[in-house]
């Protein structure tokens, strides 16, 4: 197994990414907002983006898969799920008063988790 597709590699590769990807994500939200945007959407329009960011970065450095079919869908269910995911979960900060910097690292922290998982296991898993 090559540094490519070992773990640790991956991993440091996610990171970065995740970095930039959120810096999308956060960018957007915010920019929303000052625009005066509703809340919610804001943050679903803001993980839209980011997400779309993170499959295509991810897709070619972090997991060096060539794509198709068979992934896009594995990836769109996926990041349908943790849509629901981050957006609850920063409604639920929210609700229970965290600053909205704060529910966003929160949301994003726990999406975070459960993608690099799932997109290494299931979605550009090695075949």
């Amino acid at each position: 197994m090559d540094d490519r597709s070992g773990l640790a590699g991956q991993l440091a590769r996610f990171v970065l990414i995740g970095g930039f990807c959120a810096l999308v994500d956060f960018g957007v939200y915010q920019g929303l907002l000052a625009l005066g945007l509703w809340v919610h959407l804001a943050k679903a329009i803001s993980f839209v983006a980011g997400t779309t960011t993170a499959y295509l970065l991810n897709r070619r450095f972090t997991f060096n898969a060539a794509g198709g079919a068979g992934q896009l869908g594995g990836f769109v269910l996926l990041y349908t799920v943790t849509f629901f995911v981050n957006v609850g979960t920063n409604a639920l900060m929210l609700h229970f008063g965290l600053p909205i910097a704060l529910a966003w690292v929160v949301a994003q922290g726990l999406a975070t988790a459960i993608n690099f998982v799932m997109l290494r296991t299931v979605v550009f898993r090695a075949r």
